[in-house]
């Protein structure tokens, strides 16, 4: 046996790309995107990727090159998560609710050689390509057209059109449908971009390679145990990591793609009942949409949602299972382009009462099937922590669909990835049944008078009052403790009597440690959040640092 070597016949790279290839014939008539009132099927989306890439390859793309997309989830955005790769080029998505001058550095950084831009964003990527320095090349631009909305808007805009090079439209027409798209020479090719979304800290380029996309996505699909020809509502951004990946997976089964441009409950609510949808996924602020209307009725069959992205309190569970949604929940990183971490749900936990079962599922949970490893280590020694539900450390990973490092950053890549070891920055614990519990990210532990508070433990109790629809706890300097838990509350609509902050501070006291009472309660009408829906603590801080020395 040790003669036995691999070679080209059994080593073909790894791609995801190769996904839509199989569809176009596996599912060539079955419908692949709908938007309004637009539908394509598997092979008509097939054509028109390869129509695209083509457009690209005579506009100069080429391998290793980087194309962005600044779009929401429309039917272009899907398509060109395959049609970029398959002209050799790395895939870039840029979330859509960056400033200019925040856009300007991701396309400087990057090298972005071309930019597909949706309608609304006109503005946006002029105002972010007009701050690039002088006599530096700036990338070429591709308008992104809106049939249903964008007649209107265009003709008191038109003058911005001069700017774009072309429309989408243009080079799906113009391409080759049967252009050779551009296979990797190896699996470990980069084939995208993403860049972290900067809860904590500036954003990161993370590189990932066909073989990890490819891993990741099929895991995916393995542990949610989604069906053929599921139907997916993308409540999802892609430009959060690619979906989770999921826009790779949908193809590999043949799903049909629901896109969808803004979430909002009403529409989601619309196109669950038109289309029947059984598959959708979102951050636990989707979860907080859905079930905020106090006239959402329950579902008329049950729809399978997965969350991530933040540890979603129980409290929210419980309140969208009770519509009928069925919950997963699972962990992942930028790093990890997708979830390789999930609550594996045992049949014994079906029996418990429905706050038990929630409280079990807002656990993180086991690696996934096709995941290699995960621990919680002491970051200082590396050693794993013990497996009692208390003992703190950080989460550390390791697998197949881990990046291949960060862009142009080797300082940053070589701190995080160490020893065999993914280091997450997340603070976490381990139950005695070896499932993963988040407890913070390392940043966001409030550290008061010498103790450790967990702000997502605060931010979980919060939620369990009922005039609180959403919460987010972070440290204000104190002069005595050094800092004290601050919390920021989102009251629920319709409320006949609005609680006071001593109200919010004696429903704390009552159920959790006094030492992690909240001594500041500040009631805004919308928390701050980043692109992919995650409360960004940093604003926050900032507001309660604003605040002066709590006395």
């Amino acid at each position: 046996m040790d003669e036995l070597k691999p070679s080209p016949v059994n080593s073909t790279p790894l791609t995801p790309i190769a996904f839509l290839e199989r569809a176009a014939v596996a599912y060539a008539d079955c419908p692949s995107i709908i938007y309004n009132d637009t539908t394509f099927t598997w092979s008509q989306t097939n054509r028109r990727c390869l129509q695209v890439a083509s457009s690209l390859s005579s506009y100069g793309i080429k391998t290793g090159h980087v194309v962005s997309v600044l779009a929401p989830n429309v039917p272009a955005t899907y398509e060109l998560q395959f049609a970029v790769p398959m002209a050799g080029a790395i895939l870039h998505n840029i979330n859509t609710r960056l400033d200019a001058r925040n856009v300007c550095i991701l396309l400087r950084h990057s090298e972005s050689k071309l930019v597909f831009v949706d309608y609304l964003s006109r503005e946006l990527i002029l105002e972010a390509v007009s701050l690039f320095p002088p006599n530096t090349k700036r990338p070429t631009l591709v308008l992104i057209t809106d049939d249903a909305d964008a007649a209107a808007d265009q003709s008191s805009c038109s003058s911005l059109t001069a700017y774009f090079s072309c429309s989408y439209e243009d080079m799906v027409e113009k391409g080759d449908p049967g252009f050779k798209w551009v296979q990797p020479q190896s699996e470990w090719d980069p084939v995208v971009l993403n860049y972290t979304s900067g809860t904590t800290s500036s954003p990161k380029g993370v590189v990932q390679s066909h073989r990890g996309i490819f891993i990741v996505s099929a895991t995916a699909l393995i542990d949610w145990g989604v069906p053929k020809h599921p139907v997916y509502l993308w409540a999802l951004p892609i430009f959060h990591t690619n979906g989770w990946s999921h826009v790779w997976g949908m193809a590999a089964v043949g799903g049909t793609n629901i896109c969808l441009r803004k979430v909002e409950a009403p529409t989601i609510y619309n196109l669950i009942d038109r289309h029947g949808v059984t598959h959708m996924s979102g951050a636990p602020v989707v979860l907080n949409i859905l079930t905020k209307s106090p006239d959402v009725e329950p579902l008329k069959n049950p729809i399978h949602i997965l969350t991530a992205g933040a540890p979603p309190p129980a409290a929210v569970i419980l309140r969208t299972e009770s519509l009928g949604f069925v919950v997963s929940h699972g962990y992942g990183l930028t790093e990890t382009a997708g979830l390789v971490v999930s609550c594996a749900w045992k049949p014994k936990w079906n029996t418990f009462p429905a706050s038990e079962r929630a409280r079990l599922k807002a656990r993180q949970g086991v690696t996934m099937a096709g995941f290699t490893e995960m621990d919680v280590v002491d970051p200082r020694t590396g050693e794993s922590m013990r497996r009692d539900g208390v003992s703190v450390g950080e989460v550390v990973l390791r697998g197949g669909c881990l990046m291949l490092g960060y862009l142009k950053d080797p300082l940053g890549t070589s701190k995080c990835m160490k020893d065999g070891w993914f280091y997450t920055g997340d603070v976490g614990i381990m139950h005695q049944d070896g499932y993963l519990e988040i407890k913070d990210r390392s940043k966001d532990v409030i550290i008061s008078g010498g103790e450790n508070i967990s702000s997502v433990e605060v931010e979980s109790v919060l939620y369990t009052h009922p005039a609180v629809h959403e919460a987010a706890v972070v440290g204000r300097p104190d002069e005595f403790w050094g800092e004290t838990p601050c919390a920021f509350v989102d009251l629920k609509d319709g409320l006949n009597q609005k609680p006071c902050e001593k109200d919010i501070i004696d429903f704390c006291r009552k159920n959790m440690p006094h030492f992690m009472v909240p001594k500041t309660v500040v009631f805004k009408d919308e928390l701050p959040r980043t692109s992919t829906g995650k409360i960004q603590k940093f604003v926050l801080k900032e507001i309660a640092k604003g605040m002066g020395l709590k006395k």
